[in-house]
């Protein structure tokens, strides 16, 4: 993806801090390369769809280029939301990675039966976390992605 363009991320995350780290590593990679994102946060596995579906607070939400999703969710959980992704002809297109701290093989084989484009433990110390953020930023910039 050309560094001109934004890049628009729908990340799905309940863990104020998680979601902290999140923006942190968007801020150095922004910093670093001169790309531009755009992060939307949905706090919830329904948030997520009101906003992927334009429902309600979120009828002018921008479709997103990617998205970032937990697995464990209040509400609806991230398999679900990803299930319902998978299943819409508008939305089927966008990736999205599943970052989550499960561990579980059959949920990881779930995941990728459903559509997801990666599979991502959240590692346990920040600095970690940060790593792996700043690589996946860099990665989806530079893949081609569908309008």
């Amino acid at each position: 993806m050309p560094s001109e363009r934004r890049m628009i991320i729908l990340v799905v995350e309940d863990e104020d801090l998680h979601y902290e780290l999140i923006e942190r590593s968007v801020k150095a990679v922004e910093k670093g390369t001169g790309a531009r994102y755009e992060l939307h946060r949905a706090a919830d596995g329904e948030e997520a769809l009101d906003f992927l579906f334009r429902r309600g607070k979120h009828a002018d939400a921008p479709r997103p280029n990617l998205i970032l999703l937990d697995l464990r969710l209040p509400k609806v959980s991230g398999m679900d939301v990803l299930k319902e992704i998978k299943e819409d002809e508008r939305l089927r297109k966008i990736p999205v990675v599943v970052l989550t701290v499960s561990t579980n093989e059959e949920e990881m084989v779930r995941a990728y039966d459903s559509g997801a484009a990666g599979f991502l433990n959240k590692p346990a110390t920040p600095e970690d976390f940060e790593r792996l953020l700043i690589t996946v930023w860099e990665y989806w910039r530079i893949a081609r992605l569908p309008e």
